[in-house]
């Protein structure tokens, strides 16, 4: 639900969930067909997760970062993992890249330009959730485009400043 201001979208677990598969008809719709998935870590791993297992191909993980300051609400410079995790092989073929929004446009990009460099790579191709209006890179595939800029409040985010002895309170008797 975006806010009235339009600096806020709040995402609830069930609409998350909605429009990860929404994401995967879209994909499945192309008639693209492609061989692995590559999610960026941490946004993209939830929806990379699922689109593998819709999909029956296999997940590859790559860690990024570019949010830390700020509870993880200002963007700094960007942080790209040197290598990619996969539990065989070797990242090749058609790729489907895969990350929970286009804000700046600055990660995927970014990632796109490194991996559109390796020669293994036939195809590239990118989805996301949500596309900002912002963005200097537009996804292959996304669900909702924003107008505005807001901050994506997404289900998760509690985890970011809840620490053990938080969640054991919740549990305590």
């Amino acid at each position: 639900m975006l806010t009235d201001d339009g600096k806020h979208l709040y995402v609830s677990w069930d609409d998350y969930h909605l429009l990860i598969e929404r994401l995967a008809i879209q994909v499945h719709e192309s008639g693209w067909q492609f061989d692995q998935i590559l999610c960026l870590a941490r946004g993209g791993m939830r929806p990379g997760d699922v689109l593998s297992r819709v999909f029956d191909k296999p997940l590859a993980i790559m860690s990024t970062s570019s949010y830390r300051a700020e509870a993880g609400t200002i963007q700094g410079r960007l942080d790209m993992a040197k290598y990619i995790t996969m539990p065989k092989g070797e990242l090749a073929g058609r790729v489907l890249l895969v990350d929970d929004l286009s804000d700046s446009g600055e990660t995927l990009k970014a990632v796109v330009d490194r991996l559109r460099g390796l020669p293994q790579i036939q195809e590239l191709r990118s989805a996301v959730i949500w596309t900002k209006a912002v963005s200097s890179y537009m996804p292959d595939y996304y669900v909702e485009m924003l107008a505005t800029s807001p901050w994506i409040h997404q289900p998760f985010e509690e985890y970011d400043s809840l620490r053990p002895e938080g969640l054991a309170k919740k549990f305590a008797v």
